[in-house]
């Protein structure tokens, strides 16, 4: 069926804007931020920094619950103690986010993140986080090596995020510096929804660190990679052909302003909810669009999007 011109248009400049929709708004984003040993006064700052600098922005975000482990502070005793009492608290409709700085080691065998005392493996990672409750989870591992922690933490509804390709990128990365930018910089919200989702970050940052590397005339030794189908390896290019970045294209990592706003009150916080599962549904549709008739996707897609038109206008008074 035909949308009517004027009704149309701003159909279509709804779905140029909100296709990368962000994940149902659940009761709370429980965060959790560990900067690892740094070996160098350098590093040690620089991932302290980094740790801080997330604490910061996490605080002022609505509905977040932020819990940062840095310097003597991040050893394993205390991040397994964080993830046990997550296990307690947190809600199967709640979001968690577990962003790993610092350096990570990888012997051709087993991943490790470098704390202060003993170290965390990858595979005791995924079995404190399969605890947990939160349906949606996102692990966002910034350290060096990190490629060799994706497959031990894989797991349907979790999107897994690593800083280097492999075990074997095991220097130093900056993939963290760009991460904390996404989380703060406008810009990383490319869809101007005011929602930043995992994918719209990883992307920011990925797209800064290749940059970095490009400006400075050095060989890049980091190679970040997403996946998010509990499944296969990950990818440098997320998209519908290799099946990868839906659930982090709905992965709402945090929102800002008028978003963060509509959050806080009960009329506001349904709507967004009506909202984000409508653009859950559209995402959803783009991916099955090749193995659908183009007239049923065009009825399915049009129907979504006058649904989308009218919370959007509410949200809008």
């Amino acid at each position: 069926m035909a949308v009517a011109a004027p009704l149309g248009g701003y159909l279509m400049r709804l779905l140029a804007g909100l296709m990368m929709g962000a994940s149902l708004l659940s009761a709370a984003t429980h965060y959790l931020t560990v900067a690892g040993l740094g070996g160098e006064p350098e590093y040690e700052q620089r991932f302290s920094g980094w740790a801080r600098d997330l604490d910061k922005i996490l605080k002022t975000v609505p509905d977040a619950r932020p819990e940062t482990l840095s310097g003597a502070d991040a050893t394993r005793a205390r991040l397994e103690a964080a993830l046990k009492r997550l296990a307690g608290e947190a809600k199967p409709d709640d979001l968690l986010v577990v962003m790993l700085i610092g350096h990570g080691t990888f012997d051709g065998m087993e991943y490790k993140l470098n704390l202060a005392g003993p170290d965390l493996t990858a595979v005791e990672l995924a079995s404190l986080l399969d605890r947990i409750p939160a349906k949606r989870q996102l692990v966002v591992n910034m350290t060096s090596a990190s490629g060799a922690s994706l497959v031990p933490l894989q797991k349907s509804d979790r999107a897994v995020i690593t800083a280097t390709k492999s075990g074997t990128e095991k220097n130093a990365t900056i993939f963290a510096r760009y991460w904390v930018e996404a989380m703060r910089d406008p810009e990383a919200d490319t869809d101007k929804n005011e929602v930043v989702t995992a994918l719209e970050a990883f992307r920011f940052a990925d797209q800064k660190t290749a940059k970095f590397y490009e400006t400075q005339k050095r060989i890049a030794t980091e190679h970040a990679l997403l996946e998010d189908t509990g499944k296969g390896e990950g990818v440098r290019t997320p998209s519908a052909e290799n099946g990868q970045g839906l659930l982090a294209s709905r992965f709402a990592l945090l929102r800002m302003g008028a978003a963060g706003a509509a959050a806080l009150t009960p009329e506001k916080r349904a709507l967004q909810n009506t909202k984000e599962d409508l653009e859950e549904r559209i995402d959803q549709l783009k991916y099955r669009k090749a193995a659908m008739a183009t007239s049923d996707y065009r009825k399915q897609l049009n129907a979504l999007l006058v649904e989308l038109a009218k919370v959007q206008a509410e949200l809008d008074k």
